[in-house]
């Protein structure tokens, strides 16, 4: 921070629910802060996401973190999201701990102890912050689903019982889009502990469409019946892309095949995971990206991927079950490219193992027989950012990987490190486990040269470093120029 700038509050940006718009509000003041000379850094206690990064010293925490320290301008940590619930069924999380897996937690026991034998996990995500704050200011923190859910208050650690810890001040985030914003706004806060209720220091309006003007008597109501300002009202943006925490937005993706183009099936797996792989792809104006499960989607598609999934056993039981894996099979005999990413490359190979029953009952399907691999599910999780020729990417998986019989060695990757990773077949056949290797142009031309004939000629590689940059410029200015930056630092150097 720079040496004139008066310390700032921490910032909570809290919700009236799930996907109001938290953390994208959370990534544009980092990116804010960053440019006004401060030195900001996310924070969130507690994150429930099957998206997750690996930091540089190769621990795993939420993607939504990792994205918020990129609009930061910082390397991501895992002080900045100390506790991840990645789940594995309805009922079950493992959870992630300081980067590191410690075990799986029924859900029931989990949110009515908030302990796991001998940790206490409030006092883990309070030291997390404490140090995070030591370094960087002001810290931008985010809450987790409804702030209102008070059957829950007493073993929250991550929305008002976190911000009384770090002595943050908080905004609440309103969805104007799905409607009943007055009841959900004003039932956030009347529903609030009076001490509570005094840390939310204002109302941010998300996701409005239409002239604003006809909101001027709604935003005078809202502030009147909730005794708490309204800093702004934030247009819903159509033309602005940062990386999504949820996967919901995933099914409304277009899967109209398109003319001058590569079109990329992304097989939609049960438990897909990681889906941030692809933004990159769908970014890239050589090619139109869809998610299917559909087997004539699939039978059309010039290149299908297999992503990564949380459980590979059980997703490629489905997709014996459903006909793509047959059909995907079909598609390669006929022309397409099949690339596996994680638990997809794994999908690849001869057979997947599972003799330990980490996954579950399954101890051995047959894969797909793209590749001439067998995999071998483990209990110890590798996480590690690396690089290769291509760029860089980072691995989080569950598995290892081997020649099958007497299949020799065809790595895809050459790490820095001196490994090797994945399996070529050839150009249009091959798996591998490091996530993030589309964000790398390199790579992404080696992957499209087959179904050159179908671009335009002199089209270039798309950097999708500098677009994602540009998006969290537009993202900040967006925001700039609909919320009451002038209001919001009064609040974070006020003494009250």
């Amino acid at each position: 921070m720079s040496n004139d700038k008066k310390p700032l509050h921490p910032l909570m940006m809290v919700g009236t629910g799930s996907d109001v718009g938290k953390s994208v509000v959370a990534a544009a003041f980092c990116r804010i802060f960053m440019q006004d000379g401060y030195n900001p850094a996310p924070f969130k206690a507690q994150n429930m996401a099957l998206n997750s990064f690996a930091t540089p010293e190769g621990l795993e925490i939420g993607r939504a973190q990792a994205v918020q320290a990129e609009a930061a301008g910082i390397p991501c940590h895992t002080d900045m999201n100390p506790l991840l619930l990645k789940p594995q069924s309805d009922h079950t999380s493992q959870v992630v701990l300081h980067g590191k897996p410690i075990g799986n937690k029924n859900a029931y026991d989990y949110w009515r102890r908030g302990t796991q034998g001998d940790i206490d996990f409030r006092a883990e995500v309070n030291a997390a912050f404490d140090r995070l704050a030591s370094r960087y200011n002001p810290i931008v923190m985010e809450g987790a689903g409804s702030v209102s859910e008070i059957n829950l208050r007493d073993t929250d650690l991550v929305n008002l019982p976190m911000a009384r810890h770090a002595g943050a001040d908080v905004v609440l985030v309103g969805d104007i889009d799905r409607g009943g914003v007055f009841a959900s706004v004003y039932g956030s806060i009347a529903l609030q502990r009076p001490e509570d209720r005094r840390l939310i220091k204002g109302i941010i309006i998300n996701k409005f469409r239409g002239d604003m003007r006809l909101f001027d008597e709604g935003r005078r109501m809202l502030q009147e019946i909730c005794g708490v300002p309204v800093l702004g009202v934030i247009p819903y943006f159509k033309d602005i892309y940062i990386e999504e925490e949820d996967s919901v937005a995933l099914a409304r993706k277009s899967m109209q095949l398109q003319q001058g183009k590569v079109n990329v099936a992304v097989v939609m797996l049960r438990h897909l995971s990681n889906y941030t792989d692809f933004d990159a792809l769908e970014r890239d104006p050589r090619v139109h990206l869809f998610y299917t499960n559909n087997t004539e989607d699939l039978k059309n598609a010039d290149i299908i991927i297999l992503p990564g999934t949380k459980s590979t056993l059980h997703d490629l039981y489905e997709l014996r079950r459903n006909g793509c894996a047959q059909a995907i099979m079909r598609a390669h005999r006929e022309g397409a490219s099949v690339l596996g990413i994680c638990g997809g490359y794994q999908m690849m190979g001869v057979e997947v193992l599972d003799p330990n029953h980490i996954e579950g009952d399954i101890e051995r399907l047959p894969g797909l027989g793209l590749l001439p691999t067998s995999t071998t599910i483990t209990e110890e999780k590798q996480t590690r950012q690396v690089t290769c020729q291509y760029g860089k990417g980072y691995e989080i998986h569950q598995g290892e990987t081997v020649p099958h019989g007497n299949a020799k060695q065809s790595p895809l990757l050459h790490l820095d490190d001196g490994r090797d990773d994945g399996y070529v077949v050839d150009g249009k056949c091959m798996g591998t486990y490091v996530h993030g290797i589309f964000d790398n142009a390199p790579f992404v031309d080696f992957l499209l040269r087959p179904f050159s004939e179908k671009l335009n000629k002199g089209e270039e590689s798309f950097n999708y470093q500098e677009f994602k940059e540009a998006q969290y410029d537009k993202l900040a200015a967006h925001v700039r120029q609909h919320v009451d930056m002038e209001q919001i630092y009064k609040i974070l150097t006020s003494d009250d």
